[in-house]
C-alpha cells in the first residue's frame, strides 16, 4: 500500500507542511539576529561598503554593487525601527545596530524555501515534491548561516532562483501573460549577476535547457512516434519565441546590470562603467590560491563531500566553552544529495534508453509509448544540468575559492534528493516508503545536531569537537 500522497487531504497536509516549514525557516533566520556585536567573516567588507552608501564615502567593491545597496536599505530601515538596539558598534563607520545590518539578508533568506518550493511545483505539479523540497533547503546550514549576516551569496542566490521559476511559470502562461513573465525573469537574472558574476550560472542553466528542447523539438518533426510525447518543460521551453528569448533573457538581464551600477558610479565615478568591470577582473585574476592565501580555500572538488568547510565566526569566552559559526552544508544532506545527482543521470539515461523501442533500435526492455513519463527524463535533466552549470564554471577558476561558492549548485542537488524522497514514498513498496521517511527524518536529525555551529550557539569543548570531525579547528587553540 503506498501512502497516497495525491488525496486532498495529503495535499493539504502537504500545503500546511510547507507553510510550517516557511514559518520555522523564517524564526531560525531572525532568531538572535542581532548576536556578536563584531564583524563576522566578510561582513568587514560588505556591512561597511553598504555603509558607505549611506554616508557617500568613496570606494571599491570587488563584486557588483546590488547585494551592498540591499544591505544599505536595510540599515536605513533598521536605525529606524524600535527593535534590534540592544547591541551596536561603529564598525561600519557610523553608529549602527548590529541587527540593521543583517535583517535583509535574513529576509531574503526566508523567501529561498518557497521559492525551492514553487519551482519543484512547476516541473510536476506535485505539493508533496513541493514540500519535500521546501524542507529539505530549510534543513541545510550553509543556506541558514548565509541569511543571518551581511552577506552577498544569499542575494545571488535568490534572484538566481527567482528568475528560473518565472521562466518555468512562462512556459505554462498564456502567450499574453508569457512575455511579461520572460521580462521578469530578466530582470532577476540581471539582479543575480548584480550581486555577482557567478549569477550568470542560473541564466547558463536555462540556456542549457532551452537548447536541449530545440533539439527536442526537432526530433519530435522528425519522427512521427514521438508526436504522443508531451512535457510541459521540454515542449514549453521549445515553444518560447526566440526574439522574445533574445530580448529578455540577454538584452534584459545587460541593461538590468549596467542600470544597477548607477548609484555607484554617481557616488563613485572613477574607474568609470568599463574600468570598474576590468578592475574586478583584474583584482580576481590576481588573487592567488592555497593556505598561503587564505587556510580555507577550498578547491571545487571539495565542495559536495564538505572537506574544507569555513569557521565564519569562532572565539573561546570561557574555559572549554566557545561561540564558533561554522559555514558548512548539512552532511547528510550534501552526502545524499550529491548521490542523487548521480542517480538522476543514471534514471535519466535509463529512460532515454528505453523510449529506443519506439525506433526499433537496440533491444530495450518493451515499453508503451503511452506509458512512457517524461518526467523521469526531464526532471532529472533540470537537477543535472542546472547542477553543471552552477559547479562546472568553477573547474577553470584558479583563484581561492570558499566552500560557499557551492551554493548555486547544492540548491539543485537538493532538488534532486527531493524528487526521489517524493517517488519513494509514492512507491508501493514499504521498503521504499521506509527509505524515504528515514531520508527526511536523518537529514532532520543531522541539521539538529549540527544546528549549535550553524547558530552560533555556546558549545563545549568535546561536542564541537564531536561536529568538527576532523578537529583541524583546535590546531588554534
Amino acid at each position: 500500500m503506498n501512502l497516497n500522497l495525491d488525496t486532498e487531504d495529503n495535499q493539504k497536509f502537504a500545503t500546511w507542511g510547507l507553510i510550517g516549514v516557511c514559518a520555522i525557516a523564517v524564526f531560525l533566520r531572525f532568531w538572535g539576529l542581532e548576536r556578536f556585536n563584531v564583524f563576522v567573516f566578510d561582513e568587514i567588507y560588505y556591512a561597511k561598503f553598504a555603509n558607505n552608501y549611506l554616508t557617500n564615502t568613496k570606494f571599491f567593491n570587488s563584486h557588483p554593487p546590488l547585494s551592498q545597496y540591499l544591505i544599505a536599505i536595510g540599515i536605513w530601515i533598521g536605525d529606524r525601527l524600535p527593535i534590534g538596539r540592544d547591541n551596536v558598534n561603529e564598525l561600519t563607520g557610523s553608529l549602527r545596530s548590529t541587527f540593521s545590518y543583517r535583517w535583509m539578508n535574513a529576509l531574503f533568506g526566508s523567501f529561498i524555501p518557497p521559492l525551492v518550493a514553487a519551482v519543484a511545483y512547476q516541473l510536476n505539479q506535485r505539493m508533496s515534491y513541493a514540500f519535500i523540497a521546501a524542507l529539505f533547503i530549510s534543513l541545510d546550514g550553509l543556506f541558514l548561516i548565509d541569511s543571518r549576516y551581511a552577506l552577498n551569496n544569499i542575494f545571488l542566490v535568490f534572484f538566481g532562483v527567482l528568475g528560473q521559476l518565472l521562466v518555468l511559470i512562462a512556459i505554462r502562461a498564456n502567450p499574453d501573460r508569457r512575455f511579461l513573465l520572460l521580462l521578469g525573469a530578466g530582470v532577476a537574472f540581471g539582479a543575480s549577476i548584480a550581486c555577482k558574476w557567478n549569477g550568470l550560472w542560473f541564466l547558463l542553466g536555462i540556456y542549457i535547457l532551452i537548447f536541449i528542447a530545440r533539439i527536442w523539438k526537432i526530433i519530435k518533426s522528425k519522427l512521427w512516434q514521438l508526436s504522443v510525447l508531451t512535457n510541459s518543460l521540454l515542449d514549453g521551453l521549445a515553444e518560447l519565441r526566440l526574439i522574445q528569448l533574445f530580448f529578455s533573457l540577454l538584452i534584459v538581464p545587460a541593461i538590468i546590470y549596467s542600470l544597477l551600477w548607477i548609484p555607484h558610479l554617481i557616488q563613485n565615478p572613477t574607474p568609470n562603467f568599463i574600468d570598474v568591470q576590468l578592475a574586478i577582473l583584474n583584482y580576481h585574476k590576481e588573487i592567488g590560491n592555497g593556505a598561503g592565501v587564505h587556510p580555507y580555500c577550498a578547491n571545487w572538488y571539495t565542495w559536495p563531500l564538505l572537506m574544507r568547510p569555513l569557521a565564519y565566526y569562532f572565539t573561546e569566552y570561557k574555559d572549554d566553552y566557545f561561540y564558533d559559526v561554522h559555514a558548512m552544508g548539512n552532511p547528510l544532506l550534501w552526502w545524499l544529495a550529491l548521490a542523487a545527482v548521480f542517480a538522476s543521470i543514471w534514471v535519466m539515461i535509463n529512460h532515454v534508453r528505453s523510449t529506443i523501442k519506439i525506433f526499433n533500435i537496440g533491444r530495450v526492455i518493451p515499453i508503451p509509448i503511452e506509458e512512457i513519463n517524461l518526467d523521469y527524463i526531464t526532471i532529472p535533466l533540470f537537477v543535472f544540468v542546472n547542477y553543471a552549470a552552477n559547479l562546472l564554471p568553477w573547474v577553470r577558476v584558479t583563484r581561492c575559492l570558499y566552500i560557499y561558492h557551492y551554493m548555486g549548485a547544492v540548491l539543485f542537488a537538493v532538488m534532486g534528493l527531493a524528487w526521489f524522497v517524493d517517488i519513494w514514498l509514492r512507491s508501493n513498496s514499504k521498503l521504499l516508503q521506509a527509505l524515504g521517511l528515514t531520508t527526511i527524518f536523518g537529514v532532520a536529525a543531522s541539521f539538529v545536531f549540527w544546528l549549535p555551529v550553524f547558530l552560533g550557539l555556546s558549545i563545549e569543548r568535546t561536542a564541537l569537537s564531536l561536529r568538527l570531525w576532523d578537529f583541524w579547528i583546535f590546531n588554534w587553540i
